[in-house]
């Protein structure tokens, strides 16, 4: 009865939202063509008011005002120096555009088909338009790895940023496996957090058949190809041992080219020892030369702040309707399958 009445109201829930959704969208009129738009956050600011609100309770206002004071002093020192030099730069017939050092921190939450590198790529082209000598990259990595042709091209994007002579640092938080650490391993230096999941450098294919379910039921299915291997193992026809060893061959040729990929950016790995598929936590990640340095993202981000002007790049594509609704949909049925999942056994830490 509670699993009724909770799922009647996600579903109430979704349509209140779809009618509210398709009025806005009738009310806008013409819809826009925007595919989406870059989002920029000075984390270095908001690093100092969060500090500043912390101060003011616990400083005395005294000091508080004595501070701001002498700071606004210096800032404007800063400031009348900066004219200066622009001015006279200016009379020359010169406009300088040099500035201090930048750190443009991106995000990479992946999935299965690495769809986010859509964004990514538009992350990057942002950060290399305007980079100047002395700017660094902090990319945060969170994937499980997916589709080799999804995870091979996000790879290539953090390239770019490489040719471009930018120092890129990959922080891990939680995961980094497989086609994640395909991304991970293109940065000069991976931090990782202490029990982040790290490797899982292998190839895996699972592809379910349902011949036997066909035939029990007298349906017959046809396949016509071109070409030997056009298909090797299919879902629902009867696969040979020729098709299976043609499949496990191209696995194999796949994990090569993993491998291969893996000792161009660090070749101080031990692939026989680390190539297994097996995965490991940061701590014996590091040991095995998997990861550089044990730390978080939130460290590695303050640190920046303390010395440089830090932004988070961010490219926010619009969603049309269908795919706000089918995503809220998906969010309301993962929190029902979590919720029966929590009742019937606690999590492993």
């Amino acid at each position: 009865m509670e699993y009724g009445l909770f799922l009647a109201k996600i579903v109430t829930f979704v349509v209140a939202v779809v009618v509210l959704l398709a009025l806005v969208k009738s009310g806008n009129g013409k819809p826009s063509s925007a595919k989406g738009e870059l989002e920029v956050t000075n984390l270095t600011e908001k690093h100092k008011e969060t500090i500043e609100k912390m101060e003011h309770h616990l400083l005395d206002d005294s000091v508080l005002k004595a501070r701001d004071k002498s700071e606004k002093k210096n800032q404007k020192k800063k400031d009348k120096e900066q004219a200066k030099a622009a001015k006279k730069s200016a009379k020359g017939g010169e406009v300088s555009t040099k500035r201090d050092p930048h750190v443009f921190v991106l995000d990479f939450n992946g999935s299965i088909d690495a769809k986010e590198v859509a964004a990514l790529r538009e992350e990057v082209t942002a950060v290399l338009a305007v980079a100047q000598e002395g700017d660094e990259v902090i990319l945060r990595l969170e994937s499980g790895g997916g589709m080799v042709h999804g995870y091979g091209l996000a790879s290539s994007q953090l390239d770019r940023l490489k040719h471009a002579g930018l120092s890129l640092t990959v922080s891990i938080d939680k995961v980094a496996a497989s086609g994640g650490y395909m991304m991970a391993c293109i940065g000069d230096k991976l931090v990782s957090a202490p029990f982040a999941i790290v490797g899982s450098i292998g190839v895996v294919a699972q592809i379910p058949n349902f011949n036997k379910l066909l035939k029990k039921h007298d349906i017959d299915y046809e396949q016509m190809t071109a070409g030997e291997y056009k298909r090797t193992i299919t879902m629902f026809g009867e696969n040979t041992d020729k098709a299976r060893d043609k499949f496990k061959q191209e696995l194999e040729e796949t994990h090569v080219l993993f491998k291969d990929f893996i000792r161009d950016h660090r070749p101080s790995l031990d692939l026989d020892t680390v190539a297994t598929g097996e995965h490991w936590f940061g701590t014996q990640a590091q040991k095995l030369g998997l990861v550089d340095e044990i730390k978080t993202s939130d460290d590695l981000v303050i640190d920046a702040c303390k010395e440089k002007t830090v932004l988070n790049i961010r490219y926010i594509q619009k969603k049309k309707l269908t795919e706000k609704v089918s995503g809220m949909a998906g969010e309301a049925a993962d929190g029902v399958l979590m919720k029966l999942m929590n009742r019937g056994q606690r999590p492993i830490v």
